[in-house]
Formats: C-alpha cells, sequence, structure tokens
C-alpha cells in the first residue's frame, strides 16, 4: 500500500478522523489503536446509544492516558468539564503505555464507574495485565465522580482473549454489552455474549459499520 492510500481519510466523525491506515487494523491479526477505539465510543454516544446516553460519559483514550500520567493541576483542567458528577455511568480505554504524549502500548482494558452499584470494575481480557495502570486512574478520577461513600474496586470476571492482538475488540465489545445492560435492561451475561466467535466477527462489523457512515446511511 502506498504512502498516500495509508493517510487517506476514509471517515470524519464527530471529533474522530478514520484513514485507511486505521481501518486496514480492523482486517487483523491486528491492535486496535487509539482513534479507532476513540471513534467506537463516539458512536456509541452519539448512535448506538444516544436516546439513553444523557447520564453516560465516554471519555477517549487520549484523555485517559492524560489522566493517567498528568498532574493534580492539569487533571483539573481535563477533568471539570467532563462533568463526571452528573453521569451514572463513565467508560475509560485503560493502556499500559508510560508515554503521555500519546495513547499506545500494547494491551487495552476497560474501566466502568456505576454510580447506581458504586463500583468502579476493571476489565480486562488478559488476566489482569493492566490492572496498576486501572487503579491508579481510579484513584485519581474518584473525587470528581463526588460518589455518596466509598466506592469500590473490584477487578471484574472478563471473557479472555485467546490471541495477543484481540484486547481493543474485547474493551469495545464489553462496553456494548454493558451499556447494553446498563441502558436497554439487556439481561444475557458478559461470557455468553462476547465470545470469541462474537469477537471474531465484530472486526467485519466494524468494517462494515465504518463504511456505512462514510457513505451517510
Amino acid at each position: 500500500m502506498a504512502e498516500s492510500d495509508e493517510k487517506a481519510v476514509v471517515l470524519s466523525y464527530h471529533d474522530s478522523l478514520l484513514r485507511k491506515s486505521d481501518v486496514s487494523l480492523l482486517e487483523g491479526p491486528h491492535w486496535l489503536n487509539d482513534k479507532l477505539i476513540g471513534f467506537l465510543f463516539e458512536y456509541f454516544e452519539n448512535d448506538r446509544f444516544k436516546e439513553r446516553c444523557h447520564h453516560v460519559r465516554f471519555i477517549s483514550p487520549d484523555v485517559t492516558q492524560f489522566i493517567k500520567l498528568g498532574s493534580h493541576v492539569e487533571l483539573e483542567l481535563f477533568l471539570q468539564p467532563l462533568e463526571l458528577h452528573t453521569k451514572k455511568l463513565v467508560f475509560l480505554a485503560v493502556n499500559d503505555s508510560t508515554d503521555a504524549s500519546q495513547a499506545g502500548g500494547s494491551h487495552w482494558s476497560l474501566l466502568v464507574f456505576s454510580r447506581k452499584d458504586g463500583i468502579i470494575s476493571h476489565y480486562d481480557s488478559n488476566h489482569g495485565y493492566n490492572e496498576a495502570a486501572a487503579r491508579s486512574i481510579a484513584k485519581k478520577i474518584y473525587p470528581y465522580l463526588r460518589a455518596y461513600g466509598e466506592v469500590e474496586y473490584q477487578e471484574a470476571l472478563t471473557p479472555q482473549q485467546n490471541n495477543c492482538y484481540d484486547c481493543g475488540i474485547y474493551v469495545v465489545s464489553v462496553t456494548e454489552c454493558l451499556c447494553m445492560k446498563y441502558l436497554e435492561s439487556f439481561k444475557s451475561p458478559l461470557d455468553e455474549f462476547v465470545t470469541p466467535g462474537y469477537v471474531s466477527k465484530k472486526r467485519k462489523d466494524l468494517i462494515d459499520l465504518i463504511l456505512r457512515l462514510a457513505k451517510g446511511r
């Protein structure tokens, strides 16, 4: 693929800009980058769960990275406008990168705050690999949640990936399932919804979604 082809814009969607090189990662076996996960969080907020999403905050991977590594003063600037104290659910995509300039690294997981349950849950498809990063982020966002009483942190039971590259697909799939549970009273257990077969099919479904949105449908 020529460099100009890789940089060709496939989709401009709210604050997300996806190029051909980004979309090609979905063809696998490739690790999803922060642009794809950020786009899908925006899609959940602005389309998929739009009608029920006014009490939900999806925090983009780059902002989550800044929360993890930023100073207290910097956190104030980023977190106050998000009004986390007004949200019943908060989703954050966590990675293991120590580079403050970008969200990268080698593994993605999901951190979720549920005000109803009073719990910050970490969903990690690789046996808690990102636990240290998730606990650090949970500690930093806690004051901004203004939750009543003590908020429990837990490592949640999570369907496990069977390869080294599907962690981002698991983050997206678990996010979708939890939104269905909390916003649409979906009853199916997480491990019955997010299966290896579902994750494998999800890549093609996401490509189809991007192309459909690019065509304005």
